[in-house]
């Protein structure tokens, strides 16, 4: 959420230079210039988008794949690896600081506050979200320094959709966590507000009793942008190795 493909662009450089293909699709209405999506707020067409739909241009897309790929997301993406995953969309999913399925909540303030945006049930569902910097600040890049907030947020977020925000409440967002599956790794930062590592891990619980290989590692002092902030190559470099792995 609130971001464009152009997140993953140093985690493509990583992967292509490690010999994988990578393709970094944007959601419906995302594909456009961030300038554009800026200047379009509110976009009636945005506010309507839902997680459903998002969904199903995943599948339609891999549907037209030579092979099934490698699922790597983010925040709202990590949800969507994981629902992918359960109907054996991919050959791998990795969870980065993942929304949460249906029926799971965080009662953490970070998470509140962070989430509010979402939350607030006097928000006209319909308006697509428009975060501040400092709602940024708060929810993604805590404990940056300043300068690197602001380049963060001008070359990467974008407006969003509240729908898809409430997704994760729906019955879209549903898992059968006993389903036999690929090998499902969940990662968290220990500092990241917006999805609590408390809450990762409680994700990961879930899959208790499934057969397939699911996995959970946390990295210390990183916060929600962990994917783009500095060190980043440490995440990604545990995900290389965690993949090679369970490909044995």
């Amino acid at each position: 959420m609130y971001l464009t493909p152009l997140c993953w662009e140093a985690w493509e450089a990583y992967f292509r230079e490690r010999g994988y293909k990578t393709l970094a699709p944007a959601w419906p209405l995302h594909g456009t210039a961030i300038a554009a999506q800026r200047q379009e707020h509110p976009s009636a067409r945005l506010g309507a988008l839902t997680l459903g739909e998002i969904l199903a241009s995943y599948r339609a897309l891999i549907s037209g794949l030579p092979e099934k790929p490698i699922l790597i997301g983010h925040s709202m993406g990590g949800l969507v690896v994981q629902l992918l995953l359960a109907e054996g969309l991919g050959v791998a999913g990795v969870a980065i600081d993942s929304a949460p399925p249906q029926g799971l909540l965080s009662f953490k303030w970070s998470f509140v506050r962070s989430n509010w945006p979402v939350l607030n049930p006097s928000a006209d569902p319909g308006t697509p979200i428009d975060l501040s910097f400092s709602q940024f600040q708060y929810a993604f890049a805590n404990g940056m320094a300043e300068p690197a907030q602001r380049a963060a947020f001008t070359r990467y977020l974008v407006p969003e959709s509240r729908r898809v925000g409430k997704g994760p409440t729906t019955d879209v967002a549903k898992i059968d966590y006993t389903r036999p599956r690929p090998p499902l790794l969940l990662i968290a930062g220990t500092a990241d507000q917006i999805i609590p590592p408390s809450l990762n891990y409680s994700n990961f619980r879930l899959y208790a009793d499934t057969p397939a290989v699911t996995e959970y590692r946390e990295f210390s002092g990183r916060n929600h942008w962990l994917i783009a902030d500095s060190g980043w190559q440490e995440v990604a470099g545990y995900t290389l190795d965690w993949l090679r792995g369970s490909a044995q």
